[in-house]
C-alpha cells in the first residue's frame, strides 16, 4: 500500500512539473525556475517536501515531452511532441525488424529462444532526427537497449570493442587483438569518442 502511494506521488509530481512546461509552450525555461515553482507548489498542495524534482524533469525529457536546449534549459514544444509520437515504430514495423534480424539481438545474438525480451531500437535516435523506418530499426535485447540509451551508438560500439580487445589480450588471441586494434584506430582517425580511452 505504501509503495502504491509512493508511485502515485511520483507520477503526480511529474505531472505537476509537466503542467508548468505546458502552460509555457516554446519558452526556454531555466531548470531553477521550474524546480523552485514545483517545490513551492507541492508544499502548498500536500504540506510535503518535493524530494527530487530533477529526476522528474529528466524523466519528462527522456519520455520526449521536453526538448533540451542547453545544460539545465528545457522547453515544451507541442509540435516536437507530436512529431516524436509519429516516429515510434508500429507493431507491423517491429515485427518486420525482428524477422529481418532473426528474432535476435544484433549485438549479443540472444533472442526468443533464450526467453529474452526484444526491443525495436532506432539506430539513429529519434531525438537526433532518426525516423521510424525499417532501415533505421534494429533488434536489441533489454540489456543492450538500455546500454545504448545511456550512451550514443558510436560510444556503445567503442566500449564493446575495447572490452573485446581486453578479452583477446587475456586469451593471447593475436588475430582478434589485431582486428580490435584496427577498428579502434578508425575511431582515432575520425576523432570519434576520444574521451573513451584504450591502451594497446
Amino acid at each position: 500500500m505504501k509503495d502504491d502511494f509512493l508511485i502515485m506521488a511520483k507520477n503526480t509530481q511529474k505531472a505537476l512539473i509537466a503542467s508548468y512546461y505546458k502552460k509555457h509552450p516554446n519558452k526556454e525555461i531555466l531548470h531553477k525556475e521550474v524546480v523552485d515553482w514545483a517545490t513551492d507548489e507541492w508544499k502548498k498542495l500536500t504540506g510535503e517536501v518535493f524530494r527530487d524534482p530533477d529526476r522528474a524533469i529528466r524523466s519528462l525529457y527522456q519520455e520526449g515531452l521536453l526538448v533540451k536546449i542547453d545544460q539545465g534549459i528545457y522547453k515544451y514544444d507541442p509540435l516536437h511532441v507530436e512529431a516524436k509520437d509519429q516516429e515510434n515504430f508500429s507493431q507491423a514495423q517491429r515485427e518486420k525488424i525482428f524477422k529481418r534480424d532473426g528474432y535476435k539481438c544484433v549485438i549479443c545474438g540472444k533472442g526468443k529462444g533464450e526467453g529474452i525480451i526484444l526491443h525495436a531500437d532506432h539506430i539513429k535516435p529519434k531525438e537526433r532526427g532518426g525516423k521510424a523506418t525499417i532501415e533505421n530499426g534494429q533488434t536489441l535485447c533489454s540489456q543492450h537497449n538500455m546500454f545504448k540509451k545511456n550512451l550514443n551508438q558510436t560510444e556503445t560500439g567503442k566500449r564493446m570493442i575495447i572490452r573485446l580487445y581486453d578479452f583477446a589480450k587475456s586469451q593471447r588471441d593475436k588475430k582478434l587483438q589485431e582486428f580490435c586494434k584496427d577498428i579502434l584506430k578508425v575511431y582515432e582517425k575520425h576523432n570519434m569518442n576520444g574521451h573513451i580511452r584504450w591502451r594497446e
